[in-house]
Formats: C-alpha cells, sequence, structure tokens
C-alpha cells in the first residue's frame, strides 16, 4: 500500500517509517519544516513539504501522491510537558483545522484507509480501568475538558464517514528515545531538578506506551476491523508507584509529596486537575 504519514517528523511518525516500510508499504512523509525533509529521506520515505493548514497545498500533495492509506499524527507539542497548557490552542487548531483538510482530501481522492490519532489519557473509566467504550471527558474543567471535545471530534469526523475506513487510536502516554519520558527528556529533567511533586494521594492510574510498540499498533491499524482502540501497555499504575519508581531510575531525588488542599491552593484548582489527571 501507498501510506502517507502526516506528521512524520514527530517521534511516533519516524518510527512509524521504518515498520511501514518492513511491512512492504511505500512510504510517504508529510511535514511542514524543510528541516524534517532531509531526515524523513534518510529514513527511507519519500518526503513531501506541506503545510497542513494549506488546504490548496493539501490537495495538490494527495493529487500527486495518490495514497492508499493516510496515518493523521499533526502535533503541536512543546518541548516540555510544562509547557503544554500554552501550546494546546494552537494543537487543536492543527489537529481540527489541518487535519480536516487531510481528511476532506482523503475522501475527494478516496483513501481506503485513515487511521486518526487520539488520546487514552482523558477517559472517564468510571471509577475503573477504561475500556474502548469509555468516553473521553469532555465535562472535565480546563484545558483536558478542550482536549478531550477535540479527540471526540476527531474521532466522530473519521469514524462517521461512509467515504473511508476510519481507524482512531487512543495512545498512551508515549516513552522510549525521543520522548519526554526517557533519561535524557524533558519530564526527567524536572524531575531531577525537585519540580515534579506527588499531589494529593497520588491515585490516578496512568498507561505508557513504548513508541516502538505505539508504530507496531498503527501499522496493524491498516488493516484492522474499523473502530476505536486503546493503544497501550499492559501495566496502568498509579502515580504514587510510578513517579517515585521513575524518579530514582533517572536518578532524581524521591519527589516531594504536596497534599490536595496545599495543591489546590498554591496552584489554583485548574492547574492540580490537570497535573493530577
Amino acid at each position: 500500500m501507498k501510506i502517507l504519514v502526516a506528521g512524520a517528523s514527530g517521534v511516533l511518525g519516524r518510527a512509524l517509517i521504518g515498520r511501514l516500510r518492513h511491512a512492504g508499504h511505500d512510504v510517504w512523509g508529510m511535514a511542514y519544516h524543510a528541516r524534517s525533509l532531509k531526515v524523513l529521506d534518510m529514513l527511507g520515505a519519500h518526503p513531501v513539504q506541506c503545510n497542513a493548514m494549506d488546504r490548496a497545498a493539501v490537495f495538490a500533495s494527495f493529487e500527486h501522491i495518490r495514497p492508499d492509506g493516510v496515518i493523521d499524527q499533526l502535533t503541536s507539542l512543546p518541548a516540555s510537558p510544562f509547557e503544554l497548557p500554552a501550546r494546546l490552542p494552537a494543537d487543536r487548531i492543527l489537529r481540527l483545522e489541518g487535519g480536516g483538510n487531510l481528511f476532506e482530501a482523503a475522501q475527494v481522492f478516496q483513501v481506503g484507509r485513515y487511521v486518526q490519532q487520539s488520546c487514552g489519557f482523558y477517559l472517564d473509566g468510571g471509577g475503573a480501568l477504561a475500556t474502548e467504550i469509555s468516553p473521553l471527558r469532555t465535562g472535565a474543567p480546563g484545558t483536558i475538558g478542550e482536549s478531550a471535545r477535540m479527540y471526540t471530534a476527531l474521532e466522530q469526523r473519521v469514524l462517521s464517514s461512509s467515504m473511508l475506513n476510519g481507524v482512531a487510536l487512543r495512545y498512551g502516554f508515549f516513552y522510549g528515545p525521543g520522548t519526554w519520558y526517557w533519561p535524557d527528556g524533558a519530564f526527567s529533567d524536572h524531575v531531577r531538578q525537585g519540580e515534579v511533586a506527588l499531589l494529593g494521594g497520588g491515585c490516578s492510574t496512568l498507561s505508557f506506551i513504548h513508541v516502538d510498540d505505539a508504530a507496531q499498533a498503527t501499522v496493524a491499524a491498516l488493516t484492522a476491523p474499523c473502530g476505536i482502540y486503546n493503544i497501550v501497555d499492559n501495566q496502568p499504575m498509579t502515580m504514587h508507584e510510578w513517579l517515585p519508581a521513575y524518579a530514582q531510575w533517572v536518578g532524581a531525588p524521591a519527589p516531594r509529596r504536596i497534599g490536595a488542599d496545599d495543591a489546590a491552593r498554591l496552584m489554583g484548582k485548574k492547574a492540580f486537575i490537570i497535573r493530577t489527571a
């Protein structure tokens, strides 16, 4: 199959290229910055410079490539997770509007399979572990609710199309080389500097996925039945288990603990919710 990966210069996009080529696919990598094209070429993809926000450019790229499948991995994420709240508005615009251009072009040029990146860490499991039928927390306050509503819109868009075979992948937190959650990643730097605290009882449950495993699952999604899939590893962990172990792994001191009331008072309820969700 001829596969177009949008957002191919991201950490998952780069991992995807090798997996797709190994599976025998002809891979085209779309990126916005010219400096990313050389990397995509070195990885074995056909590099395509295109601004997803430019509808005409997107349509011209599709007309030239005529892909059999599209993997939408568009993101606009910062170097550090601490900068995420400020970047989220731009990220939402790119995913909704830029991804909308991709989706519309995919329908016009009769793409057979469309794989949409979604999110597995805003799910509401109702007090238990979330499953594929668990809803996203669209009613949550602040950026969590805003992001959950965005991902819900993305999922509904791809799954409601009568012209495409759509799949939405709800990834967990990425770890592995090039991610925030790796010894040389940004989150590890914050932990070593004592900037990450364990808030309240640390009862939130986290699900991670190694970026290479995420790439392998994404390749499998090209031939999977249409629907929503949670792409996470099989070891969900509570924050009070995970954060101290992570700090030890990256050579950082044990994280300090802040009570729920103190955290809400010091950082505000909105920040407290964001950091413990």
